[in-house]
């Protein structure tokens, strides 16, 4: 047998090939050690990069690890759906309806539709936490924005899902298009917060059949802006359910992400409010690109 890692290249949340968020899938990976794939990530160079450590389920699930071209991490959300879909295909290959994922997070589960799996996928998020709110002031200085592109009517605040992100709300897609990080500021803002990613949103959609523009900044993780953000669209979804954006305890919606760096991606949103917590859905489409052996 091959002792070489396989590698797999998927767009996801993609609306066809070359658009939303790349990820590198390698399997056979048991022999490889954290550095190993932590430079692995660092040579691709997308924003993630996975490792599924063996072909067999363990406690109901493969086991994963998600690596930044930087560091690794707990969770994110493209690569959680992007992974299921090569499990599923090159390593159980049989048309389950559920993948479940072994993350750092905890166990992850993926719902794929009938047929061959080429549908919408759906991973469920971790119950939400909240931390603090945070200033407009600051904040809008930090997006080089005025502050009455932030829209006041709602917090500036911390929601995590597995990954913490500041949501930020803005007023138009117009403002969402002329955020730009000033770094130095950043730094500053970040230097003692939970949460160290950026994702500001409007309530307006880059194409028909979205009700929401993001984009996201995960500048800590050496990662100037991101094409499509599945952690950060669920604490969005967590957000404005608790925060009754849309005068609703539930949402079933769609944003658009990653226009402005040129890899459009389409992103599902469901969300309910129920006596335990809320309910957090993220689902989107994925591509396969290119495969290969690695070394």
């Amino acid at each position: 047998m091959n002792s070489q890692p396989k590698f797999f290249f998927t767009d996801v949340f993609s609306q066809g090939k070359y658009s939303g968020n790349q990820l590198a899938t390698f399997t056979h990976c048991a022999s490889l050690s954290d550095e190993e794939m932590q430079r692995i990530a660092r040579e691709i160079n997308f924003s993630e990069t996975t490792f599924i450590l063996s072909d067999e389920p363990q406690d109901g699930g493969y086991n994963v690890r998600i690596f930044t071209p930087m560091a690794e991490i707990d969770f994110a959300g493209h690569p959680t759906l992007g992974t299921a879909y090569i499990i599923r295909k090159h390593i159980m290959q049989q048309p389950v309806n559920r993948v479940v994922l072994n993350l750092k997070v905890g166990q992850v589960p993926v719902e794929f539709p009938e047929g061959n799996g080429d549908g919408t996928l759906w991973m469920k998020q971790a119950e939400p936490t909240f931390g603090k709110i945070m200033d407009v002031e600051p904040m809008a200085k930090v997006l080089s924005l005025k502050e009455d592109d932030i829209d006041v009517r709602w917090p500036i605040e911390e929601v995590s899902t597995g990954l913490p992100f500041i949501v930020v709300p803005l007023t138009s897609l117009d403002a969402l298009k002329r955020v730009s990080i000033r770094r130095e500021l950043y730094d500053e803002l970040i230097r003692e917060s939970w949460a160290k990613i950026i994702l500001t949103f409007c309530p307006e959609g880059y194409s028909e059949g979205q009700e929401f523009g993001v984009r996201v900044f995960p500048i800590c993780l050496g990662i100037s802006e991101d094409p499509a953000t599945g952690s950060g669209n669920g604490c969005l979804a967590a957000y404005l359910v608790k925060n009754r954006y849309l005068k609703s305890d539930r949402i079933d919606l769609a944003t658009g992400q990653g226009y402005e760096i040129g890899r459009p991606s389409h992103i599902s949103l469901r969300a309910q409010g129920r006596d335990e917590g809320l309910e957090i859905f993220v689902g989107g489409k994925v591509v396969p690109i290119a495969e290969g052996r690695w070394g």
